[in-house]
């Protein structure tokens, strides 16, 4: 949550976003590491719905229930999968950050081409409304 100052930023570096994620909240009736989990109740198992591949999250499902898995660790693997995603989109930003000139490129034709599309639109709400 964006209030609470624990969103995940796609500027964040990666040690930002790994603390972001170390901290977060899991299953609130694991207390103890060798307490079974819920991970229909927890919020770390909605990333890995995201950014986990199916056998991770048949892993993360069983061994949670189980307490073969803490959460500290089940944070760990998604927080290593997020990077791995993370990591195009780092590496494209500081590219562009290191040529702003690509980027009035970008934000000149994204314009343009948007400008395109509502004048299409607008030309077919007036055929519609016979303008």
């Amino acid at each position: 949550s964006k209030s609470y100052g624990n969103t995940i930023n796609l500027s964040d570096p990666e040690p930002v976003v790994r603390q972001k994620l170390k901290t977060m909240v899991t299953d609130p009736a694991r207390v103890r590491r060798t307490d079974p989990g819920n991970p229909d109740l927890c919020p770390v198992y909605e990333f890995h719905k995201i950014y986990s591949t199916q056998t991770v999250k048949e892993r993360i499902n069983t061994e949670c229930r189980t307490a073969a898995i803490g959460c500290i660790d089940c944070k760990k693997l998604v927080a290593d999968r997020m990077v791995e995603r993370m990591t195009p989109v780092w590496e494209a930003r500081a590219a562009l950050v290191k040529d702003p000139s690509r980027l009035e490129d970008i934000v000149r034709d994204g314009s343009r081409r948007a400008t395109e599309v509502a004048r299409a639109t607008l030309a077919e709400v007036n055929d519609a409304m016979k303008i």
